[in-house]
């Protein structure tokens, strides 16, 4: 691939001072029908060390509006980005709708290098090249614009530049101490990066390689592709359009006559007042010893808890909090997504929550909102929901290949109990605000609900991060069951190191 690339392309300073106003214009043209259309855009700047990569981002800066452009450089992980799995950096910085990012240095930087310098094996490089492939593809699916850019430096250039730094830009060129260290293994670089590019050069979110000999044409050539691909996506149909299409992809429903999953749970358990202070007192010291060790060894604990309205989420959360050391604790609670959250992909809320080694955190309501709430409601398309199994799995996958103790918790109790329990909560004043009209509307849709938590279950209950269904009907069972269940996780987990 390199081999072929074509080599020798130069623009003179006549040309170059015709076409660069021209492409400015455009580009500032293309970038204000981006923002309008909402359309978040991805620019990964990568290639071969001392091709120019900084000039062309200052370029880009220059060309473009900066108020709607984000330049996010990775460089060493900060000790916050290693104690989260690696996405968590990438998550974070990823543009929201309408704006555009460049990454100077991205989600492929680790895999090569480590690759290079045999920190990876081949397996483990080809897995996280696969790994990438589903990233851009869950980002484009979701409206993003990915553009690939690969600046490509002959050995010969790279040596030449190396000898005489000022030969590459007009006597203020600067070489990196980056550059030193990987010439020494250029081969092994390209053959890596050629690797890389095949594997993850997709329909979606192609390469296209640049030839950075000359750097007018270099800039010129990096501007001009990522028009050509502001205006290509700006030119194809609405998503909303689009959409219909994919319609028909979106997995079947489960029909509401099949028994579910939750047909299974044993809604008769029950503990009496004075088994439930024994075991409740046993398991949240089993629970507040094993998180100190957690703290110890640096692992992180991220316990996750949905269910029925009315289930007795609040009072388990509460029974877990009082087992642990405040200190280590968070408990997010998730709501309708805010503005901020919306402009982004809809897992990215919850990627910037995950906990730091050694520390809890505590979801009421999760990423499963997307195949509940959202499916169930018409809030996500079918396909929107139909493909969220797939990108679930991966992003738990992800916390648990971290070393994470995920637990996942569904509470579950009969439409009988549930209605009780709203009549009571109306009754009582010091309950009324848990009541509300859309525990009522969500009540009439059981039916709908209950297959919609089966495929839930079916789908991503997976070996690395398995479903706990938990019986609510009895409280106090309940409650304690959440604990031994935490604990049981956070302990398999701390043996498995």
């Amino acid at each position: 691939m390199f081999e072929a690339a074509e080599l020798g392309k130069k623009v003179d300073k006549a040309d170059y001072a015709k076409r660069a106003p021209e492409l400015m214009t455009k580009l500032l043209e293309a970038q204000r029908a981006q923002r309008a259309a909402q359309v978040p855009m991805i620019v990964i700047v990568s290639g071969v060390e001392g091709a120019g990569k900084s000039d062309v981002v200052n370029r880009l800066t220059e060309w473009l509006d900066p108020r709607g452009v984000q330049v996010q450089a990775f460089w060493d992980e900060t000790d916050e980005e290693r104690d989260r799995p690696r996405a968590w950096r990438f998550w974070r910085k990823l543009p929201p709708r309408g704006s555009i990012g460049i990454l100077f240095g991205s989600w492929y930087t680790h895999p090569i290098v480590a690759r290079a310098f045999d920190e990876l094996d081949d397996a483990a490089f080809e897995a996280a090249l696969g790994r990438i492939e589903a990233f851009e593809r869950m980002l484009t699916l979701d409206g993003a614009l990915i553009v690939k850019l690969w600046f490509h430096l002959s050995k010969e250039s790279q040596a030449a530049r190396l000898a005489d730094p000022e030969k590459g830009r007009k006597g203020h060129w600067k070489v990196s101490p980056l550059t030193k260290k990987f010439a020494k293994r250029y081969r092994t670089f390209a053959g890596l990066s050629e690797r890389a590019i095949r594997r993850t050069d997709t329909a979606g979110a192609p390469w296209h390689l640049i030839e950075a000999e000359d750097r007018r044409h270099r800039d010129l050539a990096a501007g001009e592709l990522i028009l050509e691909a502001m205006n290509r996506r700006l030119a194809a149909p609405p998503r909303a359009k689009a959409a219909k299409v994919a319609k028909a992809t979106a997995p079947a429903a489960t029909p509401a006559t099949t028994k579910t999953v939750l047909d299974q749970v044993d809604l008769t358990r029950t503990l009496t007042p004075e088994k439930y202070d024994k075991q409740l007192e046993k398991q949240q010291r089993r629970l507040y010893e094993l998180t100190w060790e957690a703290r110890r060894r640096r692992v992180s604990s991220l316990i996750m808890l949905e269910g029925w309205d009315a289930a007795g989420k609040g009072g388990a959360i509460r029974r877990v909090a009082g087992a642990l050391d405040a200190r280590l604790l968070r408990v997010i609670p998730i709501a309708a997504p805010t503005d901020e959250e919306r402009a982004q992909h809809y897992l990215w809320r919850f990627w910037r929550h995950v906990p730091l080694a050694g520390y809890v955190t505590i979801f009421d309501r999760s990423w499963y909102g997307r195949v509940l709430v959202e499916r169930v409601e018409g809030f996500a398309r079918p396909d929107e929901w139909g493909r969220a199994y797939k990108e679930i799995n991966e992003f738990e996958a992800q916390l648990v290949e971290h070393g994470m103790a995920l637990t996942k918790i569904w509470l579950h109790l009969s439409k009988e109990e549930q209605l009780a329990r709203f009549e009571e909560r109306q009754k009582l004043a010091w309950k009324q605000h848990k009541i509300t009209d859309e525990d009522w509307r969500n009540r009439e849709k059981w039916d709908a609900y209950a297959d919609a938590i089966h495929d839930m279950v079916v789908r991503t209950s997976t070996a690395a991060a398995p479903w706990s269904l938990v019986s609510a009907v009895d409280k106090r069972s309940a409650r304690v069951e959440v604990v031994k269940t935490i604990a049981d996780r956070l302990e398999a987990t701390l043996e498995a190191r």
